[in-house]
């Protein structure tokens, strides 16, 4: 196995890391800014109530995209696999 193999290795596990995470997390962090505005214009300095919507959204998109989420990652997994024997032979 040389390095260019290594590089692009690292690379397809490293691009599906910040994939999946920006899938599960981009929607909470949206819905965070918009409570976090509306808490700013009415006053309210709830830490508590942003909370709440924020685990509810991220629980939905794991339902959501969590098959989606898995072949990717099972993807990911069976081209390791499968390559076994050239990465090393």
């Amino acid at each position: 196995m040389d390095g260019q193999q290594l590089t692009t290795i690292f690379a397809d596990a490293i691009y599906l890391v910040v994939t999946m995470v920006a899938v599960l997390i981009t929607p909470g962090l949206m819905l965070g800014l918009v409570i976090a505005t509306i808490q700013a214009a009415t006053s309210v300095n709830e830490q508590t109530l942003s909370f709440l919507p924020k685990l509810i959204i991220t629980l939905l998109m794991v339902v959501f995209a969590g098959q989606w989420l898995l072949t990717k990652l099972g993807d990911l997994f069976n081209s390791l696999f499968f390559n076994i024997p050239m990465l090393i032979g």
